[in-house]
């Protein structure tokens, strides 16, 4: 097991494209690492030179302490699973698992071990001299899985490995991965663009737009704490409601959203100080879906009238779409010149710009105005310009 340290690494391609800016990211010995973002952000690039099927124009790129820029993919003592299972068709599961010890020259005794070891682990010893074509998506990454850790590599790198998979066995093989990674404590980068794969396996999540880590953090911290407009917007389903506000400090502080007063709870206040010193100025107010609600019973918390537009019952919640008088705020990505965030055009109309998680037997019509209680104790500011949280 290993450290992998990425230190101000840059990718430029011959054309001259950058794909990752600056890269600075520690990646811990027996930690789980999700990279996550948008389709080009440079995630998969990352991971490709940590495996060395990409170069390193600028910076270092170390694993166990040992710079491997130079190093080639087979010497640096990782192994890769990847999106398409990049399984050999004519061999067996059996055949497949231990296709890496046998390019190693193992001993039949010690390849015999792990493959029984691994086939055990993963649930495939039933399956061991079955062909890749006669298997199911999730046993085919299951045997993907298993080439990779009979090798016992440093690291282990995932590149999308569950983006073929039905949704139901993409929640059961996360839990499996999560599960297999625990056990075996190995160090573990893992890129998705799918952030409730992130947010449920990472221990930190690395998020990524256009080149550039925009914040690594614990799940939670993530979620609670976001650092710029980007992962604010990114990180949580559904994505957090933004809307163009005016701050008004008299004696307290409350913000202006639609028409409507809410009065910043302190707790909020303890984490966005820097909204005391914006009085009259317009800043950007961000609202989880899961802190808006029936307003019935609710006389503790400030409410908006909001217009219903759309209701999807899901069950155990149901998410209501409502239009709230306020200009919507869509988070840009990165400036190319000035690399930094930017905020987008905001946008005003008739459409929904508000998504609230209701209890799923709340009965609601379309079309009506209908009170919402907000819980100001959990909002979130940013500066309209910069995109940067009011600390």
């Amino acid at each position: 097991m290993a450290d992998v340290a990425f230190d101000h690494v840059d990718k430029i391609y011959d054309n001259g494209v950058q794909a990752v800016f600056d890269l600075t990211l520690d990646v811990h010995d027996g930690e789980f690492l999700v990279l996550v973002g948008p389709s080009g952000c440079g995630k998969t690039t990352a991971l490709r030179m940590v495996a060395g099927l990409e170069d390193i124009s600028e910076g270092t790129l170390s694993i166990g302490g040992r710079v491997v820029n130079e190093v080639s993919p087979k010497e640096r003592d990782i192994a890769m699973v990847f999106q398409n299972y990049a399984l050999y068709p004519h061999l067996s599961v059996a055949e497949n698992i231990a296709f890496g010890l046998r390019l190693r020259r193992a001993s039949k005794e010690i390849i015999n071990e792990r493959v029984a070891w691994a086939s055990k682990m993963l649930d495939l010893t039933p399956y061991l001299d079955r062909k890749p074509k006669e298997l199911s998506g999730g046993q085919r990454q299951r045997v993907a899985m298993g080439r990779a850790i009979v090798r016992q590599p440093q690291v282990f790198l995932m590149d999308e490995p569950l983006s073929n998979l039905d949704a139901k066995l993409r929640v059961q093989m996360r839990a499996d991965i999560a599960k297999l990674q625990r056990e075996l404590g190995v160090t573990t980068i893992y890129v998705t663009h799918d952030q409730v794969e992130a947010m449920t396996m990472g221990d930190r999540v690395a998020v990524m737009a256009e080149g550039v880590l925009q914040q690594v953090d614990a799940p939670q911290r993530l979620y609670d704490r976001p650092e710029n407009l980007f992962v604010a917007a990114f990180i949580g389903t559904p994505p957090m409601n933004l809307l163009e506000g005016t701050a008004h400090v008299n004696g307290g502080v409350s913000v202006e959203v639609g028409g409507h007063s809410l009065p910043v709870a302190d707790e909020a206040l303890a984490h966005y100080p820097g909204l005391r010193s914006r009085d009259g100025q317009p800043v950007i107010v961000g609202i989880r879906a899961g802190d808006l609600h029936p307003a019935q019973g609710r006389d503790d918390l400030p409410q908006i009238v909001a217009r219903l537009e759309l209701v999807e019952a899901l069950g155990g919640e149901s998410m209501a779409y409502f239009h709230v008088e306020a200009r919507q705020i869509k988070a840009e990505l990165i400036d190319e010149e000035e690399q930094l965030l930017s905020v987008g055009e905001a946008t005003v109309g008739s459409r929904p710009n508000v998504v609230a998680s209701f209890p799923p037997h709340v009965h609601l019509k379309l079309g009506d105005e209908v009170p919402v209680a907000v819980d100001t104790k959990n909002l979130h500011f940013f500066d309209e310009a910069s995109g940067n949280p009011l600390r």
